[in-house]
């Protein structure tokens, strides 16, 4: 095992991934408000890439009250590292936005909605004014609870998982659904129900297999249990009638600090997640390799160019560079 001040390497085959001289720099920081949270976007034609605040509604006083939260997407770029521009984009259409991933040039948003407004799907551009059409608000007339996070498969389904943090944390009402994966398909407007049984899931498709992160350890009344899962689980995408089913289900990695959050894999197949000490990377098999340490941990986080990673943890912002030869992300659809 090999230590260094931020990275912390468990099995020497991950030495090659992070390379000779990974590097962890701070980019971005406001203590007025918690603006670098979720999604994770980036957009390599413009050099930009779009994150999530956790919600809030006093960016002086980082005061949260349940019957007013808000979220902001924040669009970000780079004029050589270390010149960072941002700006903020708010719509009431996508209330409490959170996850994100690219869709058809520009950005499929995750937005939790709120008492008046519901959980939804949207696609908004990539560009100014970051006008948003909605694609998705209910399972046959039920509505959602807070989706949460959400991928592309290459047959152009999208895949999201929709827990009931609004409801715990006072913003949505009651749940009308139980904690579960969905399959939309908007070529003809379909939409299944593929994977339940689940605390807190999101997850990182690979076209074969499905990771699922459950983060029932923290709920969102911010109560913990260390007996609830704080775990992944894979699955196997099973074709049955032409339609895709989540088979299969196994015990992949458990999260030693706090819960694994954002989920993402590079083309080894290493599974890379937000915990509470930072990014920990397992192999295909399950074996915790190595960490990124961050301290007060990491939600999510997006690839960038050639081995860099963008880290969002909360009030600050930082970039991860791994220079293994091969090191990139690996994001269906994009």
């Amino acid at each position: 095992m090999t230590v260094s001040s931020s990275f912390l390497s468990h099995n020497e085959a991950f030495d090659r991934v992070i390379g000779a001289n990974p590097t962890l720099e701070l980019i971005a920081e406001n203590e007025a408000y918690p603006f670098a949270h979720e999604a994770g976007v980036y957009v390599p034609l413009s050099n930009t890439w779009f994150i999530t605040s956790n919600r809030f509604t006093n960016s002086e006083t980082g005061q949260q009250e349940s019957h007013n939260n808000k979220s902001v997407v924040g669009r970000c770029r780079q004029g050589g590292y270390g010149n960072m521009r941002g700006d903020k984009h708010h719509s009431n259409r996508d209330p409490m936005a959170i996850g994100g991933i690219n869709y058809r040039g520009g950005i499929l948003i995750c937005a939790q909605g709120s008492m008046n407004s519901p959980s939804s799907l949207y696609h908004m551009s990539s560009q100014p004014p970051y006008s948003t059409t909605l694609m998705k608000s209910d399972f046959y007339g039920r509505s959602f609870n807070s989706v949460n996070n959400v991928v592309i498969h290459s047959d152009g389904s999208i895949w999201f998982t929709d827990p009931i943090y609004g409801f715990e944390q006072g913003y949505r009402p009651a749940s009308r659904l139980p904690n579960q994966i969905y399959r939309f398909n908007p070529a003809d407007g379909s939409i299944r129900a593929t994977a339940d049984g689940f605390g807190r899931p999101n997850f990182s498709p690979d076209e074969k297999q499905i990771h699922v992160t459950d983060t029932d350890w923290i709920h969102g009344d911010g109560t913990t249990n260390n007996t609830r899962a704080s775990s992944i689980y894979a699955f196997e995408v099973t074709v049955y009638h032409n339609q895709p089913f989540l088979t299969g289900r196994r015990l992949f990695a458990m999260a030693d600090t706090t819960i694994p959050d954002g989920i993402k894999c590079d083309p080894a197949g290493n599974v890379y997640s937000g915990c509470g000490d930072g990014v920990n990377v397992w192999s295909p098999g399950g074996v915790l390799l190595c960490r990124i340490l961050v301290e007060g941990g990491v939600a999510n986080f997006c690839w960038g160019r050639d081995g860099e990673m963008f880290l969002m943890n909360e009030h600050r912002l930082y970039r991860a560079k791994l220079t293994g030869e091969d090191t990139k992300g690996a994001v269906i659809g994009v």
